[in-house]
């Protein structure tokens, strides 16, 4: 566990499904006031060396916190949700919050969060309006950027991710291009972009620590990258 910035800490597991044992994807714990929130959290796998010394770091901020608030932005980043829930659910009120298709990815019977989907480009208060989930894309994604006001804080999953020229939409689809991004995506991404941000978390690459608003902007405005 590493702290980024006041009440941000990250940490990295091996990818679950693609290349892990060069791969490496970020998960965030954030603290705002009694709520301790983690967004696509992913543990290492049982027998990892970076397991339990983590858990023990995990164990220590439940401690602290009055409520634990586990956000999945995108559906196949599910991951280690329900394993966390199970942990810390009878010392701490816990929620998962994603998608509605993240509830056929919970094997068990976790209380589960349905982020409502709105129309693309606004968002929808969740977490007792501590968050704002945006709805994004056109057709309208499964994945939610999360905003976290008291922090000024935007989190990612797949659609933006950091590389060290800042931010980056991630080309995930063939038949669409550079003029694509520009004109049809970023659209239902300037509200997001409108709001006071210093920091940008990304689960691929580096996370933005200063002026997030502006490297927000910069990267609507900029063409697509292929990370693979």
């Amino acid at each position: 566990m590493e702290q980024i910035a006041p009440h941000i800490y990250r940490w990295t597991a091996p990818h679950p499904e693609w290349r892990s044992s060069v791969e490496e994807v970020v998960s965030y714990a954030l603290v705002d006031g009694e709520a301790l929130n983690f967004v696509d959290p992913l543990l290492p796998a049982e027998g990892d060396a970076r397991r339990a010394p983590l858990l023990a770091d995990i164990d220590t901020m439940i401690g602290e916190a009055r409520r634990l608030d586990l956000f999945v932005t995108i559906p196949y980043h599910t991951r280690s949700v329900e394993t966390l829930y199970e942990r810390y659910s009878r010392t701490v009120p816990t929620l998962i919050w994603g998608h509605p298709t993240v509830k056929k990815r919970l094997t068990r019977k976790a209380p589960f969060e349905v982020i409502p989907q709105s129309s693309a480009g606004e968002a929808a208060e969740i977490a007792d309006g501590a968050v704002l989930a945006y709805t994004i894309g056109k057709p309208r994604r499964a994945e939610y950027p999360l905003y976290f006001p008291g922090l000024r804080t935007v989190a990612f999953g797949d659609a933006i991710v950091g590389t060290q020229g800042g931010l980056r939409f991630w080309n995930q689809g063939s038949s669409t291009g550079a003029d694509w991004y520009r004109d049809v995506f970023a659209a239902t991404l300037r509200p997001l972009a409108a709001q006071d941000i210093e920091y940008v978390l990304t689960t691929h690459g580096p996370a933005v620590l200063a002026d997030g608003r502006r490297a927000l902007e910069e990267c609507l405005a900029a063409p697509p990258v292929d990370l693979y």
